[in-house]
């Protein structure tokens, strides 16, 4: 019995992590999209919310269940929202 409470304990906690990191992941998504509207829109923006949660995923990445994302800069930024630009001419 005691073996079916570890797995359950175990399984539990991995699926705790991935229900946080699918949250951080889509907040990570919006931060992201603001900033290439921002951007797109010639205003300032910067990747301060985009790395506050890829530091916080990549965080639970080190404990092996969830990947990891790379940080963003903000030429990374700029050179995708100009990509989007050219494929809406």
């Amino acid at each position: 019995m005691s073996v079916h409470k570890d797995i359950t304990k175990h399984s539990t906690r991995q699926n705790q992590l991935v229900q946080k990191f699918m949250k951080l992941d889509e907040e990570r998504e919006r931060a992201i999209d603001e900033a290439v509207k921002l951007c797109q829109a010639g205003e300032a923006f910067t990747t301060d919310r985009i790395n506050e949660a890829t530091r916080e995923i990549n965080t639970l990445a080190r404990q092996g269940v969830v990947p990891q994302r790379k940080t963003v800069t903000v030429e990374m930024v700029e050179e995708y929202a100009a990509r989007l630009n050219l494929n809406k001419q």
